[in-house]
């Protein structure tokens, strides 16, 4: 179990979940993990739903090691997920590095962002800052501040200038399903539900998908009325 701090003494990571679908990455970064910390135990799993499972079912273990780009989830749905399901530590781990993306994995629930290039002392720099109970960004990057919110009124305007197919794609992307299971449910191309999803992030003022699922709930974004449109119309 994760070791809360007590007058300020650092933690000892034990025990780590390493989530990523790419086994060779995975060999090495357990090698690391165990090369640069006092980590043992190590589970890797490749798909958020089987760390969901090894969470729920088991205890939490001290560290989890996220990967973004899972073949089950896109953008930061996995992390939020994993952030409210558990309190240990989250490190996120992306070949995808920039101060936008990772300021947004900060501010969603992370304690820390590693390129996935990086050598094994800024591994061994994340750990230990992360055992201080400290946010961990490598150096050169800056954490940007988060958006500030939006008025209730100004929400619920932007969720009214969504059609109704765009309504029910959102209201879809809120039940977590992928493009692929949208565009079966809907009868349409997948293409023409990313093209949606762009929209629909656009119209909303948001960058990811996540963060449009947060808007949603914060104005009990419910079902699209089924009444006039049929699924294929609204394109």
């Amino acid at each position: 179990m994760l070791a809360y701090h007590e007058h300020n003494q650092p933690v000892e990571f034990r025990s780590a979940l390493i989530v990523d679908d790419h086994p060779l990455f995975c060999d090495a970064l357990c090698m690391t993990l165990q090369a640069v910390s006092s980590i043992r135990s190590i589970h890797t799993v490749n798909s958020l739903q089987d760390a969901l499972d090894i969470i729920i079912e088991h205890d939490s273990p001290d560290l989890i090691v996220l990967d973004l780009n899972l073949p089950d989830v896109q953008g930061l749905d996995g992390l939020l997920r994993l952030r409210n399901t558990t309190r240990s530590p989250i490190v996120v781990i992306s070949s995808m590095a920039d101060n936008r993306i990772i300021s947004s994995v900060i501010h969603t629930g992370a304690s820390g962002f590693i390129p996935k290039h990086s050598n094994r002392s800024i591994f061994q720099k994340a750990i230990e800052t992360l055992a201080e109970g400290k946010k961990f960004i490598p150096a050169g990057y800056v954490l940007l501040e988060n958006s500030p919110a939006l008025s209730e009124d100004e929400t619920i305007k932007r969720m009214a200038s969504l059609t109704n197919q765009q309504g029910r794609i959102l209201q879809l992307i809120c039940e977590g399903k992928l493009n692929k299971q949208i565009a079966f449910d809907l009868s349409i191309a997948e293409t023409t539900v990313k093209a949606h999803v762009t929209a629909i992030m656009r119209k909303l003022g948001v960058q990811s998908r996540t963060q449009a699922v947060l808007m949603a709930k914060k104005t009990s974004f419910g079902h699209v009325s089924d009444e006039g449109e049929s699924p294929a119309q609204g394109l």
